[in-house]
């Protein structure tokens, strides 16, 4: 029988991509704090530049997300020409609303801009954030083109190049602000003014990158088989029912978009405060690279994992055997919590001297980067239901079901809010920002939990027993890790390696020694507790070290309750035994299943992953 690419080797060379792009992401915000620090300028750009973002999902990026791949999937098995004709006609119409809606979202700038930004604005600072809305929100068009043509290449099999482009975007991106820091210097921002050059170099060059983002993949989709021509026949082509259900992602786009209005009112607020206040500034821009640093191992990881699995598990949805769906689920859940559980404890421990070592440049000062550093440990805690959560919500959207995944999350915009507000009006200035993370890190909490056994009883179940099994191992490893490593962190100030005691270098070198002490414990708690996926990750790894490097392969330790003992780790054991390990036991070993996953796999005669 012929074997399916796995899951990570599929997953692999997005990883990759994923890993370059959100490096040189990381050094656009380096180079964004180190030209605009985390003032009043800093948030007027970080909210223009963010305007785009929110119209474009708003309008139709969710419904591309969640809706079109499955689409674009049945429709180049059903369709005698694979789909052509229903990606030119979706190309075409989604190309036309945008453009409509760019152009009149410059024209209302004014008022979009207020909507968001705090009433304590002056009119200096609204000003300047409408400038830099007017600048970037052309951005909308140029990210639903990248969006539809990264969707139409995921669902011919092609995952690399759409998680490569982003990185066109970020080189120029960095550009911009190392122009701007050679044009203005490194104490404009604290002015709290830019002059209209300078803000004109910072949108334009903004809008830019993400063109080039968009227009790097047409070579690319020529290569896949794929030359757009524009279709305007919509009528009766098939795009009611991709319509019908879009419409639920655009309610829970909306509800997500109504949470967030009040999310960044507050927290542009918090930044007036701490200028009234003269204390560490933080605001929108401080809330918002937390949130980078948090999400980065869920876009490296989990995102990777996951945009492989939705065509497979939409095929297999589509065959009707949901309990398979059921445990491919269940599968991917383990997976990536064997994975992003050690990375958010280390993010947990390590948050202010990572954001120092970042964002400590430039107009940034070393308190403004150690307190949103506090920031991404607070968000952190809310990592793991974050990451679940998405692998849920895409197994809703395999099944075609945008109205449950709504609910869930008019449940989670509901809890961030009322626990989010209070938690800002207790705290002062711009530490108010970390009540705002703390709202959102538990409202994921309840999101799993509700989102979890609602899937699980549409499923038949998700592998429960086993994924709450392995889970609750992972919590304990985690526990035992966290433990042990805030220990530590009372040791570092006697080596000289406390925050404010040595500076970036000592930071850097208390993060690796963290990071290398809390692997270590976290390995040897799973190989205790005989936690398989960690145990099969490592045997991954393992594998793509040079022979020299990999020594004798061990031999795992039987389930609970056999007679035989031996140790935890190995790859021998019979396929089809334990779906998270089969998604890693090819990975590698055959070239064959590299390429990653291929549409034309039959998803009835074999593990879809």
């Amino acid at each position: 029988q012929e074997r399916t690419p796995s899951l990570l080797s599929s997953s692999a060379l997005m990883a990759a991509g994923t890993i370059t792009s959100r490096i040189t992401g990381v050094l656009r915000d380096v180079a964004m704090t180190a030209a605009l620090g985390f003032y009043l300028v800093s948030d007027a750009y970080s909210l223009g530049n963010t305007l785009p973002n929110i119209i474009y999902i708003l309008v139709v990026g969710g419904a591309l997300n969640a809706v079109f791949i499955p689409q674009l999937v049945r429709h180049m098995k059903d369709d005698t020409d694979e789909g052509k004709a229903y990606a030119d006609r979706l190309l075409t119409l989604v190309g036309t609303i945008l453009l409509i809606v760019s152009v009149l979202a410059v024209v209302a700038a004014p008022w979009i801009v207020q909507l968001y930004a705090t009433s304590s604005y002056g009119p200096g600072q609204l000003d300047l954030a409408t400038a830099f809305a007017r600048y970037c929100l052309p951005q909308i068009f140029f990210y639903g083109v990248y969006t539809m043509f990264a969707q139409v290449l995921n669902s011919r099999g092609r995952f690399g190049a759409p998680m490569f482009a982003p990185i066109v975007n970020n080189i120029v991106a960095i550009v911009t602000f190392v122009l701007f820091l050679s044009m203005a210097g490194a104490a404009a921002a604290a002015g709290g003014s830019l002059s209209d050059a300078q803000t004109a170099l910072l949108g334009i060059g903004t809008t830019l990158g993400v063109a080039a983002q968009a227009l790097v993949l047409i070579p690319v989709l020529w290569r896949a088989g794929y030359a757009w021509r524009p279709r305007f026949d919509w009528r009766g082509a098939g795009l009611g029912k991709a319509g019908g259900l879009a419409m639920w992602t655009i309610g829970l786009v909306l509800v997500n978009q109504a949470a967030y209005v009040v999310i960044t009112r507050l927290a542009t607020l918090a930044n007036v405060n701490a200028a009234a206040n003269d204390t560490a500034a933080a605001g929108l821009t401080s809330y918002q690279k937390a949130h980078l640093i948090f999400i980065l191992p869920h876009s490296v990881i989990t995102v990777s994992i996951v945009t492989a699995l939705l065509p497979a598990l939409s095929r297999t949805a589509h065959s009707g055997r949901m309990q398979q769906v059921g445990r491919e689920i269940g599968a991917a859940m383990r997976l990536v919590a064997a994975l992003i559980v050690p990375v958010g404890i280390v993010l947990i421990v390590t948050g202010p001297r990572l954001a120092l070592l970042l964002f400590g440049y430039g107009a940034a000062t070393a308190g403004q980067a150690e307190l949103t550093g506090t920031v991404v440990s607070i968000f952190t805690i809310g990592l793991l239901p974050f990451t679940l959560f998405y692998v849920l919500l895409r197994g809703w959207y395999a099944l075609e079901d945008t109205r449950s995944a709504f609910w869930v999350t008019v449940v989670i915009n509901v809890v961030n809010l009322a626990l989010a507000v209070p938690l800002f009006v207790a705290f002062s200035g711009g530490t108010q920002i970390a009540g705002l993370a703390l709202g959102y890190a538990l409202s994921y909490w309840v999101g799993l939990a509700v989102a979890w056994r609602l899937l699980s009883r549409r499923l038949g179940g998700l592998d429960n027993a086993r994924t709450i099994r392995s889970l609750v191992r992972m919590s304990v490893a985690a526990a035992l890790m966290l433990g042990i490593l805030f220990g530590c962190l009372r040791l570092l100030p006697l080596v000289g390696l406390g925050l404010g005691t040595g500076g970036k270098l000592a930071a850097l070198v208390s993060i690796i020694v963290l990071g290398v002490l809390g692997l270590a414990v976290y390995l040897a708690a799973a190989w205790a507790m005989h936690i398989e996926e960690v145990g099969e990750v490592v045997d991954l790894v393992r594998r793509r070290l040079p022979a020299r490097l990999r020594g004798r392969p061990g031999r795992r330790r039987p389930p609970v309750g056999s007679d035989v003992s031996a140790p935890v780790f190995t790859s021998a054991r019979p396929a089809g035994d334990d779906p998270a390990a089969d998604v890693l036991a090819a990975a590698g070993d055959d070239p064959d299943l590299r390429p990653g996953l291929r549409l034309d796999d039959d998803p009835s005669s074999r593990d879809p992953r």
